[in-house]
């Protein structure tokens, strides 16, 4: 009959199995205990380095205009539906009047995409000249207002270098400084889209022979918040309220949104704070 036991030394753990045989002991290191002790050590120090890494990598976006303003930081959380949309992010005036855009994808800003248009609604598989007019139609007639006829941008006539940057992957925070004082009242506003994401109410049948909505699919979802610099709050919240016109054709707020679905997960969440 064999018997063991355990002991505990300075420096190591011994395990000794008793032979009735050779009527010894026998001692092996216990290196199945000392792996028990290391490895929460190692699995500590494995968790403590990705929290690291996944802060380092977070993307941040610095767009400062000046100093005349108050600093704002806006935050995005990406949701389960993101994947590379298109956004821009702007200020106006309660009445509506726009005040200064803040970023906007460089896709739309240079009317460059990752898959040119090839015409007759296809599309190359190569990058190329598209213009999108559904993609974010709520920002863009807003901004027509300041420019005439100029509603699109295009390679030959892009949105300023200062104003863009590329699609984000995930998570990010914009930081921005505005370049003249704000009024006391102001609001802040993202309008999203993500092309293709079809669902059921806004099916690929909807507007079967409309060329811009096929480019758009769920249409373009507005997001936003107002402030009062007289009674600043630590944290905003942007929220949807409503979304852009279905193939770019005019600039009206759609306050309709129960028909999106999946749109509404490509950010978990985009909130404000003001410093």
């Amino acid at each position: 009959m064999q018997g063991f036991f355990f002991a505990y030394g300075e420096h190591e753990s011994v395990f000794f199995v008793y032979t009735p045989k050779t009527k010894r002991m026998r001692k092996v290191i216990g290196y199945f205990m000392i792996m028990a002790a290391v490895m929460p050590i190692i699995s500590s120090c494995q968790s403590s380095k990705l929290g690291t890494t996944q802060q380092i990598d977070k993307t941040i976006i610095q767009k400062q205009y000046g100093s005349g303003g108050p600093f704002l930081e806006l935050e995005f959380i990406a949701g389960k539906a993101h994947n590379h949309p298109t956004f821009a992010v702007w200020l106006e005036k309660p009445d509506g009047e726009m005040i200064q855009t803040i970023f906007v994808t460089k896709s739309l800003a240079t009317g460059y995409y990752q898959y040119g248009d090839a015409g007759d609604g296809k599309w190359l598989k190569v990058p190329g000249k598209s213009i999108r007019p559904a993609a974010l139609p709520y920002w863009l007639h807003k901004r027509e207002i300041g420019l005439g006829p100029d509603l699109m941008p295009s390679p030959e006539n892009p949105v300023a270098d200062a104003f863009t940057g590329a699609t984000p992957k995930g998570d990010f925070t914009l930081e921005t400084s505005t370049a003249m004082p704000l009024p006391r009242k102001f609001r802040i506003l993202a309008e999203v889209n993500q092309p293709w994401d079809w669902n059921d109410f806004w099916n690929n049948n909807k507007f079967a022979n409309d060329p811009d909505y096929r480019t758009s699919a769920q249409p373009s979802l507005v997001y936003a918040v107002d402030v009062n610099l007289d009674e600043l709050m630590s944290n905003y919240s942007l929220n949807p309220v409503g979304h852009g016109a279905a193939s770019g054709q005019d600039g009206k707020l759609y306050t309709n949104i129960s028909g999106h679905t999946t749109a509404l997960k490509i950010f978990s969440s985009i909130s404000l704070k003001i410093k």
